[in-house]
């Protein structure tokens, strides 16, 4: 058991020690801890730890190739980035909470914002979607046994499309509050998929880590052929470090959320139906997805500039996702299906 959840426990024996006085020279009769009242305080602090990922953020984005497995290739030099980044509770039932990304780029006098990434956690899932290469995804269940405590991560990209998810548990080991889960796939990141076509898919160790200034999001990346049958080219280090930063224009943020969150839920929703309605699914457009995104981004600006109504726009939206999206996966899912499952938690 991870130090932190016994020391809850603890803690709670030691509150009913107290409570029960020191003026009998009987033995202390200690008041059982209910295994609910555990339960709760680690569900509690586990919502707390995804909670302390919002707020706004100075951002840098450090991936460094470290070794190569096939003859010949050469390592890419290291891609280091950043920005400004106000990430928003968008919803928060208890059981699930969603956070957007939201970048803001530009000189401070013209800000501009661009909706990033999106990351959903849902408490004891049963089941998780899951990337299984050729832009394709699957629900894949989370045995009942293997629920008690975890939290599901599902990311979506910048259109609201799936990027990739997993499950795994909160821990508290040696001071710090992380998310672990075992390995997943996920598409390529734009950095690489606008510019090379020798890999396909990224297996990837994700960790979220919370820290005095901010959070970490760790990475552990082997990058993918999927040719005949799986094999890594290449090993990555990520570290994107969100550090607490405010002096940017983050009221830029917050307008532009402001104008097109009733668009955006909108276009969740249309997704949310097409996930509930398949068992797998699939973007037809093989690479980058900007046939995809680009309508989408734009019209979310057009209904915050009062251009276009809601209506009209989300009416266009479902077309563009629609003319996008099939259930057609067929023998890709099957050929590049990942061989880790979700059920290896521990």
């Amino acid at each position: 058991m991870p130090l932190i959840r016994t020391g809850l426990a603890c803690a709670t024996m030691i509150g009913a020690l107290a409570l029960s006085g020191c003026v009998s020279t009987e033995p202390a009769q200690i008041a059982p801890v209910e295994d609910s009242t555990l339960a709760q305080g680690i569900f509690e602090q586990d919502r707390q730890s995804i909670l302390a990922m919002a707020g706004d953020y100075k951002v840098t984005f450090d991936f460094t190739e470290t070794v190569s497995f096939v003859d010949g290739y050469e390592l890419k030099e290291p891609k280091l980035s950043g920005g400004h980044e106000s990430v928003r509770v968008i919803e928060d039932t208890g059981e699930f909470i969603s956070l957007q990304h939201l970048l803001v780029v530009g000189p401070d006098e013209s800000p501009f914002v661009v909706k990033h990434w999106r990351q959903d956690w849902r408490y004891e899932p049963a089941r998780v979607l899951t990337f299984i290469g050729g832009n394709a995804w699957e629900w894949q269940d989370v045995p009942a046994s293997e629920r008690a405590g975890t939290w599901s991560q599902t990311v979506y990209q910048v259109d609201d499309a799936p990027r990739y998810g997993a499950v795994g548990t909160w821990t508290y080991d040696d001071g710090l509050a992380e998310w672990t889960p075992p390995r997943e796939w996920r598409p390529l990141p734009r950095r690489d998929m606008t510019t090379r076509d020798d890999y396909h898919a990224v297996d990837a160790v994700n960790r979220h880590v919370i820290t005095p200034w901010g959070w970490v999001h760790e990475q552990d990346n082997s990058k993918l052929m999927l040719d005949a049958k799986p094999q890594v080219l290449v090993r990555e280090i990520g570290i994107n470090t969100y550090r607490a930063f405010d002096a940017y224009p983050v009221s830029a943020a917050d307008e532009y959320w402001e104008g097109t969150a009733e668009f955006w839920a909108g276009v969740r929703a249309e997704w949310n139906r097409i996930e509930a309605e398949h068992e797998q699914f699939a973007i037809t457009i093989q690479g980058e997805t900007e046939a995809l995104y680009n309508p989408l981004l734009s019209l979310a600006l057009e209904v915050q500039a009062g251009d276009r109504s809601l209506d009209a726009a989300l009416i266009e939206a479902r077309s563009v996702i629609g003319e996008y999206v099939t259930p057609e996966v067929g023998q890709l899912a099957d050929r590049l299906r990942p061989t880790t499952k979700l059920a290896s938690l521990n």
